[in-house]
């Protein structure tokens, strides 16, 4: 039974309060998830401006609690809502210097500069405000670099500190890797303003070619370490993947694991997605061309029967819009249309809209993040783009599968574990759910368009791809009986300090 263990889930996102990418979405419902298997689970995050415009019903819960960082005293708050169609608590920090804000981690494009200040703060908050509620967790489950000095205060910090100390004497530290290539980096001088000592800023410790890496912090002091998926757990060991840290990784191990992330079936279902029109099914899939037009209309696409390519993504390099982009042209020769969701780098943007002002009937180009869309994009694509470099599990293809959208991919990390690939084999044995690229190249890239294109002139093909996706399952119930056990192993590792 795992009704016993009591989960601190720390993220700096929660959907749909707020979100960047697929931490947010497994803030939202890995909780659930936990819950509905047992575990008792509180999840934590910082109350942003943005968490104002939601229908979120809040009571503050602390007024204010001081806690002392980096030499000076700072005030938070703590108000206390619910998990998004759940009874799962969740907890908001508050301070209007640190969150009160327009963005999450930046404003136009460009990174706050006192972002060390603001999450060293969180992490502090978040072990005082827990201790003061008297709620005490068997693990605290932290989520990529934002959060992953809680660790490292665990461990330094707290001890110094006897409430703390005895507070949190048994409480375990899992750190879970979202994606490797950011890891809170910031110059050495600021290094006071954690509140750490100077002696952890060493290569055993924060120090990383003489910048503070918040999150190798994380990966040192944790007692358990997981990325979100098997491939993405290998790949970050090497030297080509491991974004500096690989060294650091292959010395921890024996104590890093890869779970894929699942998807929230309540969110993420076109037989109920209120988002879509009309809804459909297995059993009413030619409704999907209903969607279509849809999609079409909202877009201002014209209205016919041409394979649609969609993307929800983030315009980074790790994305693919580099070799996407280098393709734009001869891609828009071809009878499709693509619709492109998401915000990012400034080149890909205007790039973006060169294509889109060039290709008025073929390409919808649309710079902001709308949850609306997406569901719409998921359920009116025939085709779904993933062209990333590296993806450490990706949701987009989870979510296309259910909504009989077939997946384009980079053969990396998550992408290579949950899509099964258009090969002879597959396809012989029915299990071919998308179509997989080995090569990050324009010309991979291109022939796997071209393939899958070819393919989705026969309808009978077209169509088993599409059976066989909605009837995959990635529900999050196999992914928390797998964090149960090693929150299990992070108590052990505890107890036998």
């Amino acid at each position: 039974m795992n009704k016993k263990l009591n989960i601190l889930f720390c993220s700096s996102e929660v959907t749909p309060f707020s979100k960047t990418g697929g931490l947010g979405d497994v803030a939202g419902s890995l909780p659930k998830a936990l819950t509905e298997i047992g575990c008792q689970v509180r999840v934590i995050t910082p109350k942003y401006a943005c968490v104002s415009d939601t229908s979120v019903d809040l009571k503050k819960v602390i007024d204010s609690v001081t806690l002392r960082i980096g030499g000076r005293n700072e005030e938070c708050g703590l108000y206390e809502g619910r998990l998004h169609r759940s009874d799962v608590p969740l907890y908001f920090v508050s301070n209007d210097k640190y969150f009160d804000r327009k963005g999450i981690y930046q404003e136009d494009g460009k990174d706050y500069k006192d972002n060390l200040e603001r999450f060293s703060f969180f992490s502090m908050a978040v072990l005082r405000s827990i201790k003061e509620l008297g709620w005490r967790p068997d693990v605290i489950h932290c989520n990529d670099w934002q959060t992953a000095l809680i660790p490292v205060y665990l461990k330094t910090l707290a001890q110094e500190d006897k409430d703390l100390r005895d507070f949190y004497k048994d409480t375990g530290a899992l750190l879970t890797i979202h994606n490797l290539g950011y890891q809170g980096l910031f110059v050495r001088d600021k290094f006071p303003l954690t509140g750490l000592k100077w002696p952890l800023f060493d290569i055993n410790g924060l120090e990383y070619f003489g910048e503070i890496n918040l999150l190798k912090g994380g990966i040192v002091f944790s007692d358990i370490i997981n990325t979100v998926s098997p491939a993405y757990s290998r790949e970050i060991q090497t030297e080509e993947k491991g974004y500096g840290l690989d060294g650091v990784l292959r010395e921890r191990r024996d104590d890093l694991y890869g779970i894929l992330n699942g998807v929230d079936y309540t969110e993420w279902d076109p037989s109920k997605d209120t988002h879509i029109v009309p809804r459909y099914s297995l059993r009413s899939l030619s409704r999907k061309k209903g969607c279509k037009k849809d999609l079409q209309k909202n877009c201002g696409l014209p209205i016919k029967d041409v394979p649609l390519i969609g993307m929800v993504s983030r315009l980074d390099d790790q994305k693919g819009f580099d070799i996407l982009l280098e393709i734009m042209d001869e891609l828009m020769q071809l009878e499709i249309q693509v619709v492109i969701l998401g915000t990012g780098k400034p080149k890909y943007q205007d790039s973006l809209k060169r294509s889109a002002a060039r290709y008025p009937a073929k390409i919808s180009v649309n710079l902001f993040f709308d949850n609306t869309l997406a569901h719409k994009i998921e359920a009116g694509s025939d085709i779904f783009l993933i062209p990333s470099k590296y993806e450490p599990c990706g949701l987009s293809q989870l979510y296309s599968f259910r909504y009989g959208t077939v997946p384009i991919a980079h053969r990396t990390g998550g992408l290579a574990d949950t899509i099964t690939d258009y090969t002879p084999s597959n396809i012989i044995s029915d299990k071919a759910t998308g179509f997989l690229f080995r090569h990050y190249s324009e010309e991979d890239l291109l022939k796997a368009i071209l393939l899958t294109l070819s393919i989705y002139k026969d309808n009978k093909q077209w169509k088993r791809l599409m059976v066989n996706g909605m009837k995959s399952d990635f529900s999050w119930e196999r992914s928390a009986n797998a964090y149960v056990k090693l929150y299990k192993k992070s108590t052990g590792k505890v107890k036998n300090r």
